[in-house]
């Protein structure tokens, strides 16, 4: 073994990294996509860029409970993530 390079350090850093990096946005987008349902395969979208709706507002399916309740748990991870992250950074003696 090398005795500048520590190799348990490099990597818990390197999967650190790929948690923080990767996984908080991917659990991000995830809890926006539970928000936002998909339209229905085959149905053409109700507006445009502009803001024209041709349909109501209604017509877009929506989460249910469900989603709102996963959604709010995956946010509320990443935000105790970051919490974590800032408090570690702060406290560092």
């Amino acid at each position: 073994m090398n005795s500048w390079i520590d190799l348990d350090a490099l990597w818990k850093i390197l999967v650190v990294g790929l948690l923080t990096g990767a996984g908080l946005p991917a659990l991000f987008a995830l809890a926006l996509r539970l928000l936002n349902p998909p339209l229905p395969t085959g149905e053409p979208a109700t507006g445009s860029a502009t803001g024209s709706a041709t349909g109501s507002a209604t017509d877009r399916p929506t989460a249910g409970p469900a989603g709102y309740a996963l959604a709010g748990l995956l946010l509320a991870v990443v935000l105790a993530s970051i919490g974590w992250g800032i408090s570690v950074i702060v406290n560092h003696r």
